[in-house]
């Protein structure tokens, strides 16, 4: 009897210190990354000290009138190269964004011209005064699609007026446009001082859970800064962000609307899916804090309330005043009036555990 229990303890012991590890591998490579080392289809070792250009092999693709309304993309395109080089030091032109990418038609779409695209992303980017940011972004992310064989477009969300900004607000406008013009497969989610690294982090979604995309940043030194984070790059389906009833629409100024999406998710009985770190990296344009982008004093008291407030605040309660929809050569531009935030009578709290 003493030896079973001594064994039992044992095997407690050893059960707690499986999952511990479990988990901790799951923290530093996502769930993407446990399961393909699981099953087989594990990353290659990315050498990122050896880069293509963006560019690379794009002219392979040869026009092909037939294929493209009746074969289907292969699942992997053959000229993917991994790890990308790019540099921020002399952003490039709008028009040369349009030389380098003379197949993008009008509002920023494109179809593959050799095959029919398998999947079909919005790319949506919430915007305001970061114009060297945007032409950056473009410049890389036209050709890096392209690269994947997606039907694609880009959405370009621009809050009219100087008032505080508000991202997540934007975004659920985005969706919400985007989805009047196509029926899109998924919805990327997308910062614009955010480019990728790698070709191989598809911008398609996980038809289970929402996907988080930009897993390692460089800012974070291409780590996860802490377990749930989803900010930067995130990819949903329609499904997935209807479930969570799309994002926030009331946190203006800077920070907790990730913390917020990241709930949004747990609470609607899904889990976050993530890039592998070693093909999630992204490089951060640097640019100091816009005017009207100020730190969200009330951010921490909005997440507290989190679990109360979701499924009255987002898709269902969105607001705004469209003022233009035009179709620039690179991307589809949105402007719209989203309002002033609401006064804040009381003193915001502390930090809460929720």
């Amino acid at each position: 009897m003493f030896l079973a229990r001594i064994d039992r303890r044992k095997f407690l012991l050893l059960l707690c210190f499986s999952q511990l590890l479990f988990l901790l591998i799951l923290y530093r490579r996502g769930t993407a990354g446990i399961f393909q080392g699981l099953f087989g289809g594990s990353d290659p070792p990315w050498d990122y000290s050896r880069t293509h250009d963006v560019y690379t092999n794009l002219s392979l693709f040869v026009p092909d009138p037939e294929n493209v309304n009746s074969q289907y993309c292969p699942a992997k395109s053959p000229i993917l190269v991994g790890p990308l080089s790019v540099s921020f030091h002399n952003p490039p032109t709008l028009k040369k964004v349009q030389q380098k990418n003379r197949y993008v038609k009008p509002g920023g779409y494109f179809s593959p011209r050799h095959c029919f695209g398998r999947y079909r992303t919005a790319v949506i980017i919430p915007y305001r005064n970061r114009e060297p940011h945007l032409r950056t972004l473009l410049y890389y992310l036209h050709p890096f699609l392209q690269r994947q064989q997606l039907h694609y477009a880009v959405f370009i969300v621009h809050q009219a007026g100087n008032g505080t900004f508000n991202r997540a607000k934007l975004l659920n406008i985005g969706v919400r446009e985007a989805l009047k013009l196509d029926d899109w497969d998924c919805l990327v989610l997308h910062d614009v001082d955010l480019v990728p690294e790698n070709d191989y982090n598809l911008y398609i979604c996980d038809e289970e859970y929402p996907k988080h995309l930009a897993s390692a940043m460089d800012k974070f030194d291409y780590s996860l800064p802490y377990w749930t984070y989803f900010g930067g790059v995130s990819a949903l389906t329609p499904d997935h962000y209807m479930r969570i009833n799309g994002l926030p629409n009331n946190y203006w100024g800077w920070g907790g609307e990730d913390d917020d999406i990241a709930m949004r998710i747990r609470l609607a009985g899904m889990s976050i899916a993530r890039t592998p770190l070693s093909v999630g990296r992204y490089k951060m344009i640097s640019h100091d804090r816009d005017s009207g982008n100020e730190v969200n004093s009330q951010r921490y008291d909005q997440l507290s309330n989190t679990r109360q407030t979701w499924r009255e605040d987002g898709m269902n309660s969105l607001d705004f005043k469209l003022l233009s929809r035009t179709k620039a050569a690179l991307y589809t531009n949105i402007t719209v009036d989203i309002g002033e935030p609401p006064l804040v009578t009381e003193k915001p709290g502390g930090w809460k555990l929720f």
